[in-house]
């Protein structure tokens, strides 16, 4: 998986990646000790209105961007964007009001939103060999994962020595340091197709991603996953600090839990997947994230938070981590931006969904109720993942073309089955476009 970073090109843009997302991790860390700070014991509310703001960013700006980022000279957008990023962490430590959290977050968050599609689709464009480009995407869910992992162990050791609003200066460095690396590299041109118009190219991916089953089935893990994930992001501040009477470096131990979970899954998933179905180790994921999340509802001391929050770690990686093998499965290399911009935007949708459901619920309440609720969401979708995605799910698929003309030379591929039907790896795309429903 690591040879992929002997191209020195794609090396710098990784650590770029890399080193932003740590420098996010602190800012998630920090904000949630902020929340607490301005707000106290509501500190779950205001945590989950923020996040929920990131969301409406990434879900409102993602595809957008994604559809103009081949229209912009991509190393000069990257840079321009993580610029941006600084700037807004920079302010941060200076917030006296809640609505001023808001505001910020959406600033940054926006910019987050454009920087990522515009990053992952460069990538195919550096890496245009299939495998590499399979370890790639590996090499993106382990640097998210090592987020969860080195942020909150990093932000649990700069505590112990400053205030957590220095925490944010740890932002603004891994920003800049983006920024320093992406300059460093030369970036190949984008190559915008002249055949589609701007609406056809936002909405492209979504059409793409909501016909395939696989992908329904992945929505509905996602979903699984943000209920979850909520119940940890949203309130981990308010079970530590207020449940359990601990203080700032408890909260960010509890975290790296978390993430410790989903980064020991995420090294030894890539043999698993060799012998088990993408599908059946997602669905186990998304039913163990389920029952730990429900059983979160019976917490009593801290020990057992650290325990269930690294089981928690453990089906988020199990539920994420092979998502990257289903959208490349599901789509052609030119569709591929646009089906990852859709994952993008769909999955952070969910995530608007549970982070405000998290922080309320567990104001009004009680975090035992907030804990069943979020549970109970992500039982019944991983029930439809179930329902939603064929088993087995076969990538041969038998098809008909009604008007396609007999000559046309489409019928030449994969193997005829019957009169006026054939077989071959089925996707979605102009000539295919709902999924066939042949027995």
């Amino acid at each position: 998986m690591l040879s992929v970073l002997s191209n020195r090109t794609y090396r710098h843009l990784f650590m770029a990646q890399s080193i932003a997302l740590i420098g996010t991790g602190l800012a998630t860390v920090a904000l949630g000790l902020l929340a607490y700070d301005l707000a106290g014991e509501n500190a779950g509310a205001v945590l989950g209105t923020a996040l929920t703001i990131k969301m409406i960013a990434y879900v409102g700006v993602g595809p957008i961007a994604s559809a103009v980022a081949d229209k912009i000279p991509r190393r000069r957008m990257l840079v321009v964007l993580d610029l941006v990023r600084a700037a807004v962490a920079l302010l941060l430590p200076f917030v006296t009001e809640i609505w001023q959290v808001y505001v910020l977050i959406f600033l940054l968050q926006s910019a987050s939103a454009a920087f990522t599609p515009a990053f992952q689709a460069t990538i195919p464009d550096i890496l245009p060999d299939e495998k590499e480009y399979t370890r790639a995407l590996s090499l993106s869910r382990l640097a998210y994962d090592m987020e969860s992992l080195v942020s909150p162990m990093l932000a649990a050791a700069l505590l112990t020595i400053v205030s957590f609003h220095n925490l944010f200066a740890g932002t603004v460095i891994g920003f800049l340091a983006s920024a320093a690396l992406v300059v460093s590299v030369t970036l190949p041109r984008s190559t915008a197709s002249a055949s589609r118009g701007f609406y056809d190219r936002i909405t492209r991916g979504m059409r793409i991603y909501l016909a395939t089953p696989r992908l329904r089935g992945l929505l509905a893990i996602n979903m699984a996953v943000a209920a979850a994930g909520a119940v940890v992001i949203v309130n981990t501040v308010v079970y530590v600090q207020t449940v359990f009477g601990f203080g700032n470096r408890e909260t960010a131990l509890a975290l790296a839990a978390f993430g410790a979970g989903s980064m020991l899954v995420a090294l030894g998933l890539p043999k698993v997947l060799d012998r088990v179905s993408d599908r059946s180790v997602m669905v186990i994921g998304a039913a163990l994230l389920a029952i730990a999340s429900g059983l979160s509802a019976t917490l009593q001391s801290y020990a057992w938070l650290i325990a269930l929050w690294f089981l928690i770690g453990t089906g988020y990686s199990l539920a994420q981590t092979p998502a990257g093998r289903i959208l490349r499965r599901s789509s052609h290399a030119e569709d591929r931006p646009a089906v990852f911009a859709a994952q993008f935007a769909l999955s952070h949708a969910c995530w608007m969904v549970t982070y405000p459901l998290a922080g309320w619920a567990g104001v009004f309440f009680g975090l035992p109720v907030a804990s069943i609720i979020l549970a109970t969401i992500a039982g019944c979708a991983t029930l439809a993942a179930a329902w939603f995605w064929p088993f087995p799910d076969e990538e041969m698929v038998e098809h008909s073309h009604e008007g396609l003309p007999s000559h046309h030379p489409h019928w030449e591929q994969g193997t005829a089955k019957r009169r006026n039907s054939h077989t071959h790896v089925f996707v979605i795309d102009d000539l295919h476009a709902t999924w066939p429903h042949f027995k």
